[in-house]
């Protein structure tokens, strides 16, 4: 590594000069972006706006011009709006991650591919073998070389695609997850009357099915006092203490009277 960057010093330095100045352009606009931002509304007397400037006040050849199309200004109300926008830091990160890793990844698809094409360089070296190499390696050299091949055998341009595929998803994401809960909330209140209906019916189904579980339940336990009942009857009929039973073994016991008596 060290001997690739001292034979490629004046490459690495221009390429370290470019990344800079693109990273400081990008925060520059995303900067110029972001602060207090003063527009002027001129409304009709219905308070429809018919013109919008930015700035606190409207420029001499903005008002001609103006005056011009849409008559005398003081026939119209002039609002100056002020808005505070805070700093695009998503938008910021997005580009500052995503533009320089897509601008060297394209400028490498184009060398490996003029290279492929009208050099005929490989586009993958063969590993080295280690028994090519006299003696063994120190450990620590040893350790440091196998991170090194491990990092070498990655593509470089499945790792962009990762990377740039990550950035683009924590910029798009969010806005497609806004976009989608203002569109719902637009259609429900669009619709409120349908979603209203089925949300009462969904609950009448709800209630109904609580309702049979109810009925269900206390139809079981009729059942089971009955059991019950008529066991204790039998008990008392053949003159044998009385003893109550579980519910899950009160069938068995009245199979058992009945036999009894059939005997």
């Amino acid at each position: 590594m060290s001997s690739l960057f001292r034979e490629n010093k004046t490459l690495f330095i221009i390429i370290a000069v470019g990344v800079f100045l693109i990273e400081l352009e990008i925060f520059a606009i995303a900067a110029m972006k972001s602060g207090r931002t003063s527009k002027l509304e001129i409304r009709d007397a219905r308070g429809n706006i018919v013109h919008v400037t930015d700035g606190n006040d409207l420029s001499s050849f903005n008002k001609y011009y103006f005056e011009k199309t849409f008559g005398p200004l003081e026939q119209y109300q002039v609002n100056l709006v002020t808005r505070e926008d805070p700093f695009p830091f998503r938008a910021w990160f997005t580009a500052a991650i995503g533009i320089p890793i897509g601008a060297v990844l394209l400028f490498a698809f184009i060398a490996k591919a003029v290279g492929a094409l009208f050099f005929g360089h490989p586009t993958d070296a063969p590993p080295a073998d280690s028994s090519e190499t006299g003696g063994m390696p120190h450990p620590e050299e040893s350790r440091i070389e196998k991170l090194a091949a491990t990092f070498g055998r990655l593509n470089i341009f499945a790792i962009g695609f990762i990377i740039l595929t990550g950035v683009l998803a924590y910029w798009i994401l969010p806005n497609f997850i806004l976009y989608l809960g203002e569109l719902g909330i637009e259609t429900i209140l669009r619709f409120k009357w349908f979603f209203l209906i089925i949300g009462i019916v969904l609950l009448g189904i709800f209630l109904w099915i609580i309702y049979l579980r109810y009925l269900l339940a206390k139809k079981h336990i009729d059942s089971q006092m009955e059991i019950e009942k008529y066991r204790l009857q039998l008990a008392a009929t053949h003159g044998k203490p009385l003893e109550l039973a579980a519910p899950a073994a009160s069938g068995t016991a009245i199979d058992d009277h009945t036999t009894d008596d059939r005997q």
